[in-house]
């Protein structure tokens, strides 16, 4: 039985990310994806990304019904494909704000601070812009501000100023407040993602192996330490070992694994049919997401289509003064944003009001054993006053822009929520009620930390109570970030890396003892 080489599960942002830096330090990896090589042209478009929903590369996950959002289902895309959610999103290169990361410290994450993650921050980046060297260029990774912009987007910058809006130069520097033009993952004009800056350029390479189509049922295990990983892959079942096993399947994906390996509530695994190993409370807890929802106008002067991003511009801004850090991140896309039960003209815009700051807390559970047996993931979206307050608002802020001078020049209509929507609270509860959706900004359901309730050490994302494996990913992540959590995912794999070569080079591996209960 082979051990010599390192499993990496999942080929999407931070996955990605670590078998390159492990490459590039002489390990020998395995990437399995679940998904196939990113062949689908609409991939390349940021513009028609959307059109890759509930198609092959889309895991295409429902959650169950949501109590507090009218009893319904909500659609949640994520990237089954070499690339991951990287290959679906529209590639918004957001950092987060500085004290994200200064709360995941303060929550018990050493290492994770603010002035820990800047600098490697800016060893991912490749930014266009001169200026501030807080920023990177001359990483691997395409980070563009320096593009066409759609005439609609310059007109949406002008309304949020009109409003009293700050413009934000530079949006990742730390402290993001007002209005900005996105900095987005492309290169000429198409999507840059962390396969095609990392992978594709070594792919060719004696220590890279990829498997794609393999979809991963359960880990091995001998004696407390994972050994490998047995993956479904063409209908038949086989077996993969390794020196580590790192997760990296995504906030969904990574708590499902280990809950089908017996890791996890043990109770819980026991009602499903699953013979528990680690008793784990916090795998599939901890579920936050970004919400969002929108306000569509249509317009008498035709909208042209994009060359770069469906989104190029965006805001951050505080529903209520007594917070520090801005709880909303209206999105601007210069199309229709219609969601599956709202239908209108083709031609307009929107303006999709978000909350980036949830208070809801979420879970993902099985309802049985097999890869087959559906995944419950449950938001909890709108379970809390709050949440529902700084969306009413972010609602009727976007409202206040769509009536601007400066959108009334493309003759600017707005037709959801519309006029049969009174600007009341009660009138717009119910609207954002029936009509909120999320980002796709799934985080948290093995988070660093501690304390019983977190699943691994943040001191080298080791899962606590076993040996050789690592989760990597963002569900990691304690608290959802300030803004689009991608960079925050690329930036784990980056640390994760880090981690891993530096226990390979002081003990055959690093297991973290803490918290869980062997069974």
């Amino acid at each position: 039985m082979d051990r010599t080489g390192y499993i990496i599960v999942g080929a999407g942002s931070a996955g990605s990310v670590i078998a390159r830096r492990l490459i590039d330090a002489g390990k020998p990896v395995t990437l399995v994806e679940a998904g196939g090589y990113d062949e689908n042209p609409l991939i390349a478009d940021v513009w028609s990304s959307v059109g890759l929903w509930h198609g092959p590369e889309d895991w295409d996950f429902q959650t169950v019904p949501q109590e507090h959002c009218d009893g319904r289902r909500i659609h949640l895309p994520r990237g089954k494909v070499t690339g991951g959610s990287h290959a679906l999103n529209g590639t918004i290169w957001c950092r987060g704000a500085e004290a994200d990361y200064d709360t995941w410290s303060y929550l018990g994450c050493a290492g994770w601070s603010w002035a820990d993650v800047l600098p490697i921050f800016q060893k991912i980046e490749k930014f266009d812009k001169a200026g501030s060297d807080l920023r990177g260029r001359d990483g691997l990774l395409d980070v563009a501000q320096e593009y066409d912009v759609n005439p609609i987007q310059e007109s949406i910058l002008h309304a949020g100023t009109e409003i009293g809006l700050p413009l934000d130069e530079d949006y990742n520097d730390g402290a993001p407040e007002g209005i900005s033009r996105m900095q987005l993952n492309v290169r000429d004009g198409k999507r840059f993602n962390t396969w095609h800056a990392y992978l594709e350029p070594v792919l060719g390479h004696e220590n890279l192996t990829v498997i794609t189509g393999a979809e991963v049922e359960r880990l091995i295990t001998e004696d407390g330490t994972v050994t490998g990983i047995e993956y479904l892959r063409e209908g038949r079942s086989e077996t993969l070992y390794g020196v580590e096993t790192i997760l990296a399947a995504g906030a969904l994906g990574s708590p499902a694994i280990l809950l089908r390996s017996g890791i996890g509530p043990s109770g819980e695994l026991t009602s499903v049919g699953v013979a528990p190993l680690l008793d784990l409370p916090g795998v599939g807890r901890n579920l936050q997401d970004h919400l969002l929802v929108p306000v569509v106008f249509t317009t008498s002067t035709p909208v042209p289509a994009s060359t770069t991003g469906v989104a190029e511009t965006h805001h951050f801004w505080r529903s209520r003064p007594d917070i520090a850090v801005p709880d909303t991140q209206p999105i601007h896309f210069s199309i229709p944003m219609y969601l599956d039960d709202m239908a209108g003209p083709e031609n307009g815009f929107s303006l999709v009001a978000g909350l980036i700051r949830p208070h809801a807390r979420g879970s993902v559970r099985l309802s049985g054993p097999g890869l087959t047996d559906e995944l419950l993931i449950d938001l909890s979206a709108l379970d809390n006053d709050v949440d529902v307050s700084a969306l009413i608002a972010s609602v009727r802020q976007c409202r206040l822009m769509g009536r601007t001078d400066a959108l009334a020049a493309w003759g600017a209509h707005e037709i959801y929520p519309g006029e049969s929507v009174p600007d009341e609270d009660s009138a717009l509860e119910r609207y954002v009620r029936s009509h909120v959706s999320t980002y796709h900004h799934q985080v948290g359901t093995c988070r660093m930390g501690v304390d019983r309730a977190s699943v691994v050490d943040p001191r080298s994302l080791s899962v606590h109570g076993l040996g050789g494996l690592r989760v990597a990913d963002a569900s990691v992540m304690p608290l959802v970030t300030t803004g689009n959590t991608n960079a925050a995912a690329i930036l784990i794999g980056e640390r994760a890396a880090e981690f891993i070569i530096r226990d390979s080079t002081t003990s055959a591996e690093h297991t973290s003892t803490m918290i869980g209960e062997p069974l």
